[in-house]
């Protein structure tokens, strides 16, 4: 391994191996990347594990630029992580989201979606009526609408999206290793070295910490910066049902359950309530969950999955902000090298080109160009006013 690199990425999941890409594939940058990850096999990482989705129905317009853009590079992943002509293999199937709405719903949604309209995307609102001829399995009693996403909004296999990163960022020159950070050496506010667990020092012009719930924080203490990153369990269950609803959109309902078709099954979770969701570690699944907590509410609105058969789950960690649950990009407070993209709360896959576009231009000319993040930098950590989404689940 060499002993310097003109820029070390503590994390190589779809952040940090994004943000390595778009070095990579910047003109005006002639450096080195190097790219630690403790585990290659992203055995729990929620980049290989998350359910994968891109949208736009947001509140927040920087985070409908980000689904925007996200969308655009999952429609055209080969023109930018194709390597000598061969396919990445992902795919984006663009079934859209659809947003379920009540009455005390409807007025944050309306608010919402004159947003996401502002910002160009294309996301509809249905009446309870064309919900049921475009969606019959969709039970509408109670319902007064839905926001659909005709266009830009869907999902990939968040693995394969990983692994084409990978593949990219290494033809274009950077490197990764198995292996964890332990300190970080600094001097006049500057980071100058990494040092790692098994290959001892490594000296870098600048850092990112993109380490995410296993380790974003613990690198954040290094250097003396407070992240406010737990580590929170995610399940996600997988089902089958009598029904066909594969050609369905990524759906959400008003009680907060998501789901959406994985060819002939179904996927889909839930997010527990917040005294029911300490920070975690383990990989321990709750299997009563399902049954407890999801299938009534998935059987409420989507009649066909009131006789399923549950067929397997998994579990990953997200990275939870526990301050606004949204993503902290950019330098950290006393460094002018050190930079952070951690906190995505569940939606880093999806924000993960918009994230590594946009660090690159940061580290790279020091400021951002294709897309101003600066409203998700550590200052708000800082007063305490996070960014309201009104749009998470």
């Amino acid at each position: 391994m060499r002993d310097r690199y003109d820029v070390v990425i503590v994390g190589g999941g779809l952040s940090g191996s994004s943000t390595a890409y778009f070095l990579g594939a910047n003109p005006d940058f002639r450096g080195r990347v190097l790219v630690v990850e403790r585990d290659p096999t992203y055995a729990n990482a929620p980049s290989a594990k998350a359910t994968g989705g891109i949208r736009q129905q947001f509140s927040t317009p920087e985070n409908i630029r980000i689904g925007l853009f996200g969308a655009h590079f999952a429609k055209n992943v080969d023109e930018y992580l194709a390597v000598d002509g061969e396919s990445t293999g992902v795919v984006f199937r663009e079934q859209g989201y659809l947003l379920l709405a009540t009455s005390a719903a409807l007025p944050i949604l309306q608010a919402n979606h004159r947003t996401q309209l502002a910002e160009g995307a294309d996301i509809v609102f249905l009446r309870p009526a064309e919900i049921a001829e475009r969606f019959p399995w969709v039970r509408t009693d109670g319902l007064e609408g839905g926001f659909f996403g005709q266009r830009n909004e869907g999902w990939v296999d968040p693995y394969a999206f990983l692994q084409a990163f990978r593949r990219k960022a290494r033809a274009l020159g950077a490197d990764y290793v198995e292996d964890r950070a332990v300190d970080v050496v600094t001097a006049g506010g500057r980071v100058t070295a990494v040092r790692l667990e098994r290959g001892g020092l490594v000296e870098c012009g600048a850092m990112l910490d993109a380490a995410g719930a296993s380790g974003g924080r613990a690198v954040g203490r290094m250097l003396g910066v407070d992240l406010p990153v737990e580590s929170r369990l995610r399940t996600t269950f997988v089902w089958e049902c009598r029904e066909d609803v594969s050609r369905g959109p990524l759906t959400v309902l008003p009680s907060g359950v998501a789901w959406r078709p994985e060819g002939r099954t179904c996927i889909g979770n839930l997010s527990p309530p917040p005294e029911r969701d300490p920070e975690r570690f383990d990989h321990e699944i709750d299997h009563d969950e399902f049954e407890r907590d999801i299938w009534p509410l998935l059987a409420e609105w989507i009649p066909p999955f009131e006789a399923l058969k549950v067929t397997g789950a998994w579990c990953c960690h997200y990275d939870f902000n526990t301050l606004d649950e949204n993503a902290i990009l950019g330098l950290l407070p006393g460094y002018d090298n050190a930079y952070v993209a951690l906190g995505f709360s569940g939606h880093g896959m999806q924000q993960s080109p918009a994230v590594g576009r946009a660090l690159s231009e940061l580290i790279v000319h020091g400021e951002y160009r294709s897309l101003d993040l600066g409203r998700f930098g550590y200052a708000r950590v800082a007063t305490g006013e996070g960014i309201h989404e009104s749009n998470c689940w």
